[in-house]
């Protein structure tokens, strides 16, 4: 407890980095992982082939290769200046959006064919069926397996505690700087994670009361 207390603003200041990062990255990762089921279930060939290419390639590449990525290599290209914690969150954006669009594409897969085939012939076009009939409906039935990445992208905002962002992961190596026991310190971050975690989880169960389909 001593080592909480005499170190709680580094405790406080590095769970609201983690949780900033996790808030942009997961708003990021949603809607860029939605556009991505988009183009997987697209009827054009050359959208499908982008989309496959696309998660093929990041779900394969480990993270911490495209955080070496985009804070060291990125700024080569000289096109736009961005922060460590910028980085950070495009990063994580970035490889959770490849996640994100396989749990959407599975949960369009589940609704029935019917939808899409009824929205043509009420003259709907491609993109309006699926923005107005068919992922309303596939939105409902991937609540588990949506919050389960995202509980997977707020423990993978560790990393970028190794790429000079402050946030909870480096905890430990200040507390090993001070010479302090860094397994009471890390006992406390797996804590603060395990509250995290049941909050999403929490979310999760509410989500799943209210947008429960009758099957």
């Amino acid at each position: 407890m001593n080592i909480l207390i005499d170190y709680w603003p580094l405790f406080r200041d590095g769970f609201l980095t983690t949780i900033e990062l996790f808030l942009f990255a997961g708003v990021a990762s949603l809607v860029f992982g939605v556009f991505l089921a988009m183009l997987r279930v697209s009827p054009v060939p050359v959208f499908r082939a982008a989309g496959t290419l696309y998660v093929t390639v990041v779900r394969n590449t480990p993270l911490t290769l495209v955080f070496l990525f985009f804070v060291f290599a990125y700024p080569y290209l000289d096109i736009i200046e961005m922060s460590f914690f910028t980085a950070a969150v495009v990063a994580l954006s970035f490889y959770t959006s490849a996640f994100i669009c396989e749990v959407v594409r599975s949960g369009i897969n589940t609704v029935p064919l019917g939808q899409a085939e009824a929205a043509r012939a009420l003259g709907l076009t491609f993109g309006q069926s699926l923005a107005e009939i068919i992922l309303p409906q596939a939105m409902r039935s991937v609540v588990p397996p949506m919050v389960s990445t995202l509980i997977a992208l707020l423990k993978n905002t560790t990393i970028a505690a190794g790429f000079s962002v402050a946030e909870a992961g480096r905890i430990r190596s200040v507390l090993s700087d001070d010479g302090e026991n860094q397994l009471l310190g890390l006992l406390w971050v797996s804590l603060g994670f395990v509250i995290l975690v049941m909050v999403l989880t929490l979310v999760q169960r509410s989500l799943e009361k209210r947008w429960s389909v009758a099957r």
